[in-house]
């Protein structure tokens, strides 16, 4: 059994624990991890002075910025209410009022509204700039004031917004920032995931309101808004469609592709705005010289420089990219498979919920943000299927970097079908609802090499207009591929024909159009005392008493998968990286502390991936 020792940190946390109270009965500046609550080793790095202090979106870098993560006061109130002088205590941003991180640990009821307030100060040397106040996420309906201004809403629980504030802030030094979230979880058509008020089974704790970083950032009156980045492998190039704020006038864009220091590429473009407060776009099509490119076993990625200059503004941006290229094409064999940098490849990873005991859906730092991929990396997988959830941009950012392949399922919402039974029909309202939030996922995370696969749908969990969905999917993001849908309630569309079969493995009929994928199977659980969410009443598909038994069954299972990627399969997804609250099937415990395989067994997934006969040894 491998066990990651936590040292004095086990006993810290341990000895926090022993003396905390309710957190509602704590004086307002008090923040203490509540009592009972299980932690990972990393919840000892956590404190108000320092949560996530990382620059939250690294494929768009600019050197200042004001980080807003810390204590903020909050309040749970009537739906209907106003706001109240009265504020209830300290809660940790970014971490959801029900983590244990968040120093609350408090259940939100539908009719409720979560409120947070706290001031701020900015640094003098951003006089005369633009301020920018970004959310990298908050769950569900967000409204913003400053000062008492309203500043702006959004609606979407997955993806970021920004607000230009600068008109709300007042000559004073000190400036007031509230916030009004409303998430009304499973009582609600929104995209939620494995959200419910009440948790059982393979449905996890709510998440309501903040649960990524916060921050400000000053930029000049004329300042870059977003930079799309599409690769071609075929013709070594990359394109790269650069949107600005441009007040009337003219400017320059600049960009330069780099890598370790050298310019390998550039180019520059002038660009005219006939109106006070316009956007303008320019494309610019840089050649990459035998350019090197992206896999998992050699996750190379070019840095992108980006500069625009118009008057007395300036603006520079940093990015990155990688060379990398998905479809599905026909092998030597005739079979479809999947092919990454025009050669077959064989996706093989788990299923990844993105949970933690802690921080619910925030990872309470970066160094265990990155863990889970490296442990994925390290165990011989070489992707994952990020399952009905979406992570903060840092959390594509290390996929890239350490080379491992995204499927991406877009949240579930809504009314949920059985295998058997047509598309939901939903209101004009929810339909309108998942098409804004799955088109802002993608405009997102367009950037990110990672990211080989879209998954609209899973298991008929909300799913509608399937057809109409998978085709948007496609036309609107020809460069990935598109899932269509995972498991259960298949049309017929989409680039893959994916069934889920626990424990498995099976697989879908050839088709002449689509690959065959098995987009679950697995589940083989694992109940490991004293790391257990309760400690009655686990859940797995197939549960085991020792590791000798799982590890033997473990063997067995991944052995079946042979002779059916012979005879086409071009996908598998076990289930899953760690176990999530109830369920036991993970390949870690909840709390990262155990891994349940032998980390040789990388050996064993290698040999899968690459075709090759299975060793009769035990790793």
């Amino acid at each position: 059994m491998e066990i990651f020792r936590f040292g004095q940190c086990s006993a810290s946390i341990a000895l926090i624990a022993a003396v905390l109270a309710c957190p509602k009965l704590l004086p307002a500046q008090a923040w203490r991890i509540p009592e009972n609550s299980m932690l990972t080793r990393w919840a000892e790095e956590v404190s108000p002075e320092n949560p996530l202090p990382e620059y939250p979106r690294p494929q768009f870098v600019r050197k200042r910025w004001l980080n807003l993560n810390g204590l903020w006061d909050y309040a749970v109130r009537p739906r209907g209410a106003g706001q109240s002088d009265a504020w209830e205590g300290k809660i940790l941003v970014p971490f959801a009022i029900q983590s244990a991180l968040s120093g609350v640990k408090w259940d939100v009821a539908p009719d409720q509204a979560l409120w947070y307030q706290r001031t701020f100060t900015l640094p003098d040397t951003w006089r005369g700039q633009r301020i920018l106040l970004h959310f990298g996420g908050v769950d569900w309906k967000t409204n913003v004031w400053v000062n008492g201004q309203h500043v702006g809403n959004h609606r979407g629980g997955y993806g970021p917004f920004s607000l230009d504030i600068t008109s709300a802030l007042t000559e004073k030094a000190t400036q007031r920032l509230t916030v009004r979230v409303w998430d009304p979880t499973d009582k609600g058509y929104q995209p939620r995931g494995k959200q419910v008020q009440k948790p059982r089974g393979i449905w996890y704790t709510a998440v309501t309101g903040i649960w990524q970083t916060v921050w400000l950032e000053p930029v000049s009156p004329a300042h870059i808004v977003r930079a799309k980045i599409t690769p071609d492998v075929d013709d070594a190039s990359v394109r790269v469609k650069v949107t600005c704020h441009l007040p009337a006038g003219d400017g320059k864009l600049a960009l330069a592709v780099r890598h370790n220091g050298q310019t390998i590429q550039r180019d520059e473009q002038a660009i005219r705005s006939l109106a006070a407060d316009d956007q303008v776009s320019a494309e610019f099509r840089l050649f990459i010289p035998s350019p090197r490119l992206w896999s998992p076993d050699d996750p190379f990625l070019y840095d992108l420089d980006l500069r625009l200059d118009a008057g007395d503004s300036r603006d520079n941006v940093s990015s990155y990219f990688g060379m990398r290229k998905i479809e599905v094409r026909r092998d030597e064999e005739g079979i479809l498979r999947l092919f990454l940098n025009n050669e077959p490849l064989f996706h093989f990873g788990p299923l990844d919920q993105g949970w933690w005991p802690d921080g619910l859906y925030t990872a309470p730092t970066d160094d265990a943000l990155a863990y889970d991929i490296e442990v994925t990396r390290g165990l011989g997988f070489n992707m994952c299927r990020k399952h009905v959830k979406v992570e903060p941009a840092r959390w594509y950012y290390w996929c890239d970097r350490l080379g491992l392949m995204v499927w991406q399922d877009m949240p579930s919402g809504d009314r949920y079908i059985k295998r058997d039974e047509p598309d939901i029909v939903r209101s004009s309202s929810s339909a309108l609802n998942f098409r804004r939030e799955y088109q802002a996922l993608i405009d997102t995370y367009h950037n990110h090499p990672c990211i080989v696969a879209w998954v609209p749908f899973n298991e008929g969990w909300g799913q509608f207009e399937t057809h109409e969905i998978l085709a948007w999917t496609k036309q609107y993001d020809p460069t990935r591929l598109v899932d269509g849908p995972s498991g259960w309630t298949d049309r017929g569309s989409g680039d893959m024909h994916d069934i889920h079969q626990y424990p498995g493995p099976d697989m879908p009929p050839l088709e002449e159009n689509r690959a065959a994928v098995l987009g679950e199977f697995g589940g083989l659980g694992l109940p490991m005392k004293g790391h257990l969410w309760v400690e009655k009443n686990n859940w797995g598909y197939r549960t085991y008493e020792t590791r000798e038994d799982l590890v033997k069954a473990y063997r067995q299972l991944i052995g079946q998968l042979t002779p059916l990627i012979k005879k086409g399969l071009a996908a598998a997804i076990y289930t899953q990286t760690t176990d999530v609250e109830i369920e036991v099937n993970g390949l870690m415990t909840y709390d990262r502390a155990v891994l349940k395989l032998p980390r040789d067994i990388s050996r064993l997934h290698r040999q899968v991936i690459a075709g090759e006969a299975l060793e009769d040894s035990a790793p």
